[in-house]
């Protein structure tokens, strides 16, 4: 028999003196089996789920933000008048209670109906059908946001992928590193697709779009209709071309079927190299390691990460790494493929039963630039994510977007963006005209080190450093011209949503 899920705090039910929550504050405790967020806003009081939807975050650990509470993991947020997800990652709402005031008391009552199904933004003309292409992150989030802001017209979803849409982070982490069950990977069942009648076609590839007919055409010839588009085709993985890389043994990871195919490997070998230190060949080594093989990296570089996170916070990924057994072979390249293993740059041979390939991916911008659309190192799209045919959206890894906090255009490759981008460009297809203003963030798990990174730096001047990197205790602060633009954690969570709303309130301001 499992044991029971112990719950911290008072019994809510019970009631808590008024005085003991700050304006401003949170309180953790229980209703029944049920653990409860009670948060204060001047005198009004609201009740809620206390974890989060995506991976069960404890929300009092956030930072809340006007009505809304924000999740010290990943950043989701949630309205706490309504309990809604308003922002990705986390999909679902968090349960709400009735909260009640009486004699300098503040007690938690009954649980309150989900909120209502909102009215169709206006839009003149509303659009007859949606299509979105692809059905990754962007895609996925594109969909549910069209039903919760009340769309009910035809949603078709054509991915090329043969899984639904899944949790593509931990194909590289927790799912790959055999610590989460594959039923935790598809982002929704089956049946929710019916329930929604949203039409998700697998293993279909949309092979031109008609931008003057409002239609996409198929390999067969045929073709539907749409009245608002969105491409979200996403990135592919950059491919070596060098002797034996068509080898069945030399693996990249992108999809579902790639990470199950690493792992049905990695079940028989004994040792495995890993090409690239990227945030997914860093992290597939982490997992490799955590099954048992014995992993050697190979890199170009001097240190791993020095481009995105600097040259202390490269030195200490590579020691967090080779305390782990990871073997580093870094200022080489692979020249060779060959059945027992990698030929180096250096001439050095590396035994391999298998290799995984991770040194980046590209923007999947052939259809989009065939229709005309303006290409440049990415879509281009304006600040409501919209290509330059009025009509067709762009969102996700593809998307290049006018970002005020860096003052360029700029392309970002983490699922959390991707998200929240489907669920702007699937507000401003309803009408919403809602600027894409939202600060970066992704996170990295390797072994025991946790990174979040929010904000965006693709250059910087200047580092300020609070805490001790050594110790996997600091804040990060990456500025350029004396501006801040990205600022990393480890160990400090809540800091990082504090940075996140900084940098919201910079944007805002201009």
């Amino acid at each position: 028999m499992s044991e029971e899920k112990k719950l911290d705090g008072p019994d809510l039910s019970q009631g808590v003196p008024l005085a003991d929550i700050a304006d401003g504050g949170m309180l953790l405790g229980h209703v029944g089996a049920e653990a409860v967020l009670l948060a204060r806003r001047g005198q009004e009081l609201f009740a809620i789920g206390a974890e989060c939807t995506h991976y069960h975050g404890p929300l009092v650990e956030g930072v809340l933000v006007d009505e809304t509470v924000r999740c010290p993991w990943h950043h989701a947020c949630f309205s706490l008048r309504t309990g809604e997800a308003l922002r990705a990652p986390a999909l679902n709402p968090v349960p709400c209670w009735r909260v009640e005031q009486r004699d300098g008391m503040v007690f938690v009552t009954e649980k309150v109906a989900a909120a209502p199904e909102r009215a169709p933004r206006a839009r003149h003309p509303a659009p007859e059908s949606v299509v979105i292409i692809g059905g990754g992150a962007a895609g996925e989030a594109a969909t549910e946001m069209l039903r919760r802001e009340g769309y009910w017209g035809p949603i078709t979803v054509f991915s090329d992928d043969d899984a639904p849409p899944c949790d593509r982070p931990n194909l590289s982490k927790d799912y790959l590193a055999g610590n989460a069950p594959e039923e935790w990977i598809p982002l929704r069942p089956p049946e929710f697709y019916r329930e929604q009648s949203i039409d998700l076609r697998l293993r279909t590839h949309v092979a031109a779009i008609r931008a003057d007919a409002r239609e996409v055409e198929f390999m067969d010839g045929s073709r539907q209709r749409y009245g608002a588009l969105l491409i979200a085709t996403g990135a592919e993985p950059v491919r070596l071309e060098i002797p034996g890389s068509d080898s069945p043994d030399v693996h990249y990871l992108r999809s579902l079927a790639d990470s199950r195919a690493i792992i049905a490997k990695a079940a028989a070998s004994r040792r495995a190299v890993v090409i690239g230190a990227s945030f997914i060949g860093l992290e597939v080594a982490s997992s490799l390691r955590a099954r048992g093989l014995e992993v050697h990296l190979v890199a170009p570089e001097a240190r791993p990460m020095e481009r995105v996170l600097g040259a202390e916070l490269g030195d200490l990924v590579r020691r967090v790494h080779q305390e782990h057994g990871v073997v580093f072979h870094l200022g080489t390249t692979p020249t060779a493929f060959d059945r027992s293993g990698v030929v180096l740059q250096n001439r050095e041979r590396l035994e391999a039963d298998f290799v995984v390939v991770g040194v980046g991916v590209r923007p999947r911008t052939t259809l989009a630039a065939q229709a005309g659309l303006a290409v440049d190192r990415g879509v281009t799209v304006n600040d409501y994510l919209e290509t330059s045919i009025p009509g067709i959206y762009a969102a996700g890894d593809i998307a290049r977007w006018p970002d005020r906090l860096t003052g360029g255009p700029i392309r970002v490759e983490h699922w959390v963006v991707a998200e929240r981008q489907g669920q702007t460009a699937a507000r401003n297809i309803l009408g919403a005209g809602e600027r894409f203003d939202t600060v970066a963030f992704f996170w990295t798990q390797q072994h025991d080190l946790l990174i979040n990174y929010v904000g965006y730096a693709p250059q910087w001047d200047h580092v300020d450093t609070d805490g001790r990197i050594e110790a996997k205790d600091c804040t990060v602060t990456y500025r350029h011209r004396g501006r801040k633009l990205a600022v990393v954690t480890i160990g400090r969570d809540r800091e990082n949503l504090a940075a996140e709303v900084e940098l919201e309130r910079m944007i805002a301001a201009g």
